[in-house]
């Protein structure tokens, strides 16, 4: 079976903002990139993911002002993780056990990558059908 390194998008190409960017800004810069999540940071170090649907649970269904709500406060934290040479389908089982659609990607228990719902459905998608 595949490695989720194989299929991970690494830490170089992450999507970060700082911890005190508001909700609404954060919500702007999901839409306008095409992606789900975002990671957040305390000066260079990731402390959290924020994804679309953490908005959508703990923003938007209780009413919270997006303007000024800081990203930290609604992330999720900490970031699960997987070592790198795990399988796609140990991340899937790792995800649907807990609910999750985002995984941090680690080597030796450093985060090196993160791999998606939507990465193993590219990888499925693109299997040899019988």
């Amino acid at each position: 079976m595949v490695p989720v390194k194989s299929f991970m998008v690494p830490k170089e190409k992450f999507v970060t903002v700082d911890r005190d960017m508001d909700a609404r800004s954060a919500a702007a810069l999901m839409r306008d990139r095409n992606i789900g999540s975002l990671f957040v940071s305390r000066g260079n170090e990731i402390i959290g993911i924020l994804t679309d649907t953490d908005m959508v649970r703990r923003v938007v269904a209780v009413g919270l002002d997006a303007s000024k709500t800081p990203v930290e406060q609604i992330m999720s934290a900490p970031i699960l993780t997987i070592e790198e040479n795990r399988t796609l389908l140990d991340a899937n089982d790792l995800m649907a056990s807990s609910h999750l659609r985002h995984l941090g990607v680690a080597r030796d228990g450093k985060l090196v990558g993160m791999i998606s719902v939507r990465d193993l459905v590219v990888f499925l998608t693109n299997l040899p059908r019988k």
